[in-house]
């Protein structure tokens, strides 16, 4: 029994959920993976987001669910050593007692590739700075996010501790890069490589919607001002349910399905049926959840029920496909974020040394991409900046969604060249122009897929046939190809022909029901879907091409959105079957850190607010300290988290009232330097203005033939072994390089 990294040895010195799933993916990919934990063991073992008690000598079901296929041995600086001699990889945060740091590991073990994982990366000037996942949030521009949330309320991070996740996410595919580089001929077998991922940067490309790039090519924000999505998470007569409109088309078919027709008339009401909201309102709360999901499924109107961890076990389509399934220790649990024919996870495999293999494994690998909008493009775009050939397919007729979102006149020339959001998807691509609904579109696509190594697609799961492949027939032809198929709720179950945006997955999965103030409806991450299941994605193409390597096959990868999606809810799935404990949302408080939340300042900008996070009862004594120890924080009841959270109230009442004859700048000033996690509420397209990210270079600027230089954001990850740049070439005029790769497109000779 072999899986692609069987023969990957890897020792987890992480302390927290981003590096255990960073391992965890890629011991379900066949790596043996050991934790290594100090006297007092890993602290993810006495972990519940509840509060939930977990006996003294036992293990919490997040750190079950995390580590069932890991072995565990207790280390501590002088058994390190040897440790390390026998493994090929580590994946380490900062933190824990060993006390070691990447370059010490690189200097007791040179041959190793080392993942780091920090909020911030291992260089630049906040590199040393306190953070919590929240803090990263306001720095990235993330808790302002699309817009979100009551103008009259403050604005919320999205819960969940989903960047920890992704950062894990982003983290395996890292590894799985350096260690493909590190099995190729010249691809530096005696010096490991290091590969550095930061939180912030990650945070940055999947909770927003490249609001720089966008800012650059149309001069103006993505979004300006807040408010709640109309329609979006709506109350039902016996629930919630979440309904999105994310096409011109699809209002027209909301406006009939609320019984409106009127409305359509209305050109104005598609970007301002914010006024209609009490009607809309009105109308669900005389139906029922399952009515409102029937007549919208009728219309083919995105939509899903509001999903959490008491429910989502029990959910129809879940079920029908196991996407949940049951712990060894008792409890629920996700399954694997995606799936492969052959299972060429749990199945036999004969290695086949392959002969030849490039120094970069990505050089000379040809993708035939596609997707279309951000889940899919997310996924080959991380390839292209790696050094593969993208070929993205659209047509003029069918031109990726994306590149419709710059919001310019259609009677603008080449209005469809000037989105920011299409541009930071799309660079080093190529774009060829094919009619896929003529048979001779289709001719030429099968024609064209002869010449690629891997296949990339996210619509639902019938439309593939309709552009004329046939899956089989293409393996039976090419046993060799990988085929990567995305599909909103995967390729079987009764939600499969559903549409799926990335608020209907955010709905669908958990991750609405964790954001919001708890007193009104949960909000839309609005992102999270579809980053989510394109890091999720490339990890199970990179898991592919490993087996191909080996065994010089190909594979069908199933990489559903859900799936992913559950994966990062995991915490709300494992909580409600171990201990009965229903997370929810609670505003900008959360379960790491006590004190925790947004208080205005004195600035007179859109969003005057600042993110505080006390994690630690050391960084309890530090805010203290920096706040001139007033006589209400040295109350002794106050020097634990416990007596914090009880408090919370209280806390945040005196903490606004210090925050608000104060510049953002200045409380950052007065509580970072002492070590207390701090930051300003950034509007996501003013990310370049962080000290940070300029010195991590973490924005490259491109120039286009249309709309001249924009910055675009990199990968989250940087390798030592390279790309030292990431954006070799601006993103593809549409059909471009259509007679370079096809000749003459109404030719089939």
């Amino acid at each position: 029994m072999t899986a692609p990294f069987s023969d990957l040895r890897l020792l987890d010195l992480s302390i927290g959920i981003a590096g255990a799933y960073c391992s965890k993916l890629l011991a379900d990919a066949g790596a043996q993976v050991t934790i290594v934990e100090g006297p007092r063991g890993h602290p993810l073992r006495q972990w519940s987001a509840s509060g939930s008690p977990i006996p003294e000598d036992g293990d919490g079901p997040l750190f079950t669910f995390l580590s069932s296929s890991k072995e565990r041995v207790t280390a501590d600086p002088a058994s390190l050593d040897d440790l390390l001699t026998h493994a090929d990889l580590v994946v380490w945060s900062p933190g824990g007692e060993l006390s070691i740091t990447p370059s010490k590991i690189r200097t007791m073990a040179p041959h190793l590739p080392v993942v780091a994982i920090t909020p911030f990366g291992l260089d630049g000037p906040w590199s040393d700075r306190a953070a919590t996942e929240f803090t990263l949030q306001a720095w990235s521009g993330a808790v302002i996010g699309l817009g979100r949330g009551d103008p009259d309320r403050a604005p919320v991070h999205v819960g969940g501790q989903i960047g920890e996740w992704l950062a894990g996410a982003y983290a395996a595919a890292g590894a799985m890069v350096a260690w493909a580089r590190r099995a190729s001929p010249g691809g530096g077998q005696t010096v490991g490589e290091l590969v550095d991922v930061s939180m912030l940067e990650t945070l940055a490309v999947t909770l927003t919607y490249f609001p720089v790039t966008f800012h650059d090519m149309a001069h103006r924000p993505f979004r300006t001002g807040r408010a709640v999505v109309t329609p979006g998470v709506e109350t039902t007569a016996d629930g919630l349910v979440g309904i999105g409109v994310g096409t011109g088309q699809q209002w027209l078919d909301f406006c009939v399905m609320v019984g409106h027709p009127e409305w359509t008339e209305d050109p104005t009401l598609f970007r301002g049926r914010g006024q209609l909201r009490a009607e809309i309102a009105a109308w669900m709360a005389e139906r029922s959840t399952a009515e409102v999901l029937d007549v919208a499924g009728a219309f083919r109107i995105p939509h899903a029920p509001i999903g959490n961890g008491e429910t989502l076990a029990t959910n129809e389509h879940v079920r029908a496909r196991r996407s949940i399934v049951r712990n060894a220790a008792g409890f629920d649990e996700p399954a694997r974020p995606f799936r492969f024919d052959p299972d060429i996870l749990d199945s036999a495999a004969v290695d086949v040394p392959q002969d030849g293999l490039p120094a970069d494994p990505f050089s000379g690998l040809r993708i035939l991409d596609l997707t279309s909008f951000w889940a899919g493009p997310s996924c080959t775009h991380a390839l292209s900046m790696l050094g593969a050939e993208v070929i993205h397919v659209e047509s003029t007729k069918r031109p990726d969604g994306t590149r419709l979102l710059a919001e310019i006149p259609s009677t603008e020339p080449n209005c469809w060249e000037q989105s920011g959001i299409f541009s930071g998807l799309n660079t080093n691509k190529k774009s060829v122009d094919l009619d896929l609904s003529t048979d001779t579109g289709r001719e030429q696509l099968r024609r064209l897929l002869d010449t690629c190594d891997v296949l990339v697609e996210n619509s639902t799961p019938r439309v593939l046939g309709q552009v004329g492949i046939d899956v089989d027939e293409v393996r039976a032809a090419r046993p060799d190809v990988i085929i990567v198929r995305m599909p909103g709720f995967g390729l079987d179950g009764p939600w499969r022909d559903d549409p799926a945006f990335a608020f209907v997955i955010e709905d669908a999965c958990g991750l609405t029901w964790m954001t919001g103030h708890p007193d009104q409806n949960p909000l839309w991450p609005y992102s999270a879907g579809d980053s989510t299941a394109g890091v999720h994605a490339l990890c199970a193409l990179l898991i592919a091409l490993q087996h191909r390597r080996r065994t010089g096959e190909g594979v069908v990868v199933e990489a559903a959105m859900l799936d992913a999606a559950l994966n990062v809810a995991a915490e709300q799935i494992v909580e409600w079957s171990a201990n009965g404990a229903l997370l929810t949302r609670d505003g900008n408080r959360g379960p790491v850190a006590a004190p925790q939340n947004l208080y205005r300042t004195a600035d007179d900008v859109d969003e005057p607010w600042v993110a505080v996070a006390v994690a630690t009862d050391e960084q309890w004594a530090a805010l203290v300290a920096a706040l001139g120890r007033p006589g209400w924080a040295i109350d002794a009841g106050l020097s634990t988290a416990a007596g914090r959270r009880c408090r919370h109230d209280e806390l945040d009442a005196y903490l606004s009232e210090w925050c608000a004859t104060r510049s953002a700048d200045e409380v950052v000033d007065a509580l970072w330097p002492v070590g207390v996690p701090v930051a300003k509420v950034m509007q996501p397209h003013e990310q370049p203005l962080l000290a940070q990210l300029q010195a991590r270079a973490f924005f490259e600027e491109v120039e286009h033939p249309v709309t001249g230089v924009a910055r675009h954001s990199t990968l989250p990850v940087r390798w030592s072994g390279g790309p030292t740049r990431f954006h070799r070439r601006h993103a593809p005029l549409l059909g471009e390089h259509t007679q370079e790769l096809l000749g003459d497109p109404g030719s089939t000779s």
